[in-house]
């Protein structure tokens, strides 16, 4: 079986691509890497989310560094930005090299991020930083296809999961 490091930036977007990977024969292990999310009161929340699902789908889940000064060091100049502009597109680069980074220190030679699940997110961005980050060991999804938000949302509502309501970082909130 091919193995495959999920990036997961909450517990909730994790079950379909959890699910979807699983389908096409992928041993699935979750990497929740988000320096990005403020306050962190919010990054526990999602954590606590994240490691829920990992129980209710049977994963395993590594908890990356939670570092908010290295992200804020990598925005700063960019933080008047639109939602979906530069500083987004450095935080997403910032996530997928560190996950590239970790599938290799695990020998992962697969990874995934569930980033494209949301309808708010360029899944052409993310697959192109992806595949700068990591190559041919990159998996180019669009996670959000297949009604892929709203099964994610289905799965959260049926397990009382937490959902958030912005994306992740402090300008976000705004």
């Amino acid at each position: 079986m091919k193995k495959a490091l999920l990036h997961i930036c909450c517990g909730v977007c994790a079950s379909w691509p959890v699910e979807k990977l699983r389908s096409e024969g992928y041993e699935v292990s979750g990497f929740f890497y988000n320096p990005n999310i403020q306050p962190e009161e919010e990054y526990r929340k999602r954590l606590a989310v994240a490691q829920k699902v990992s129980q209710l789908l049977n994963f395993g889940l590594i908890e990356g560094e939670y570092d908010p000064d290295a992200w804020f060091l990598k925005v700063k100049g960019l933080e008047a930005e639109a939602e979906g502009a530069s500083r987004c597109t450095v935080c997403f680069q910032m996530r997928l090299e560190e996950t590239a980074r970790m599938a290799g220190e695990l020998n992962i030679p697969f990874f995934a991020s569930t980033l494209t699940v949301s309808p708010h997110k360029n899944a052409a961005v993310i697959n192109e930083l992806g595949e700068k980050a990591g190559g041919q060991g990159f998996l180019r999804y669009d996670f959000k296809k297949q009604d892929g938000f709203k099964k994610t949302h289905d799965f959260a509502r049926q397990n009382g999961l937490y959902c958030q309501n912005y994306c992740g970082c402090r300008f976000s909130i705004r």
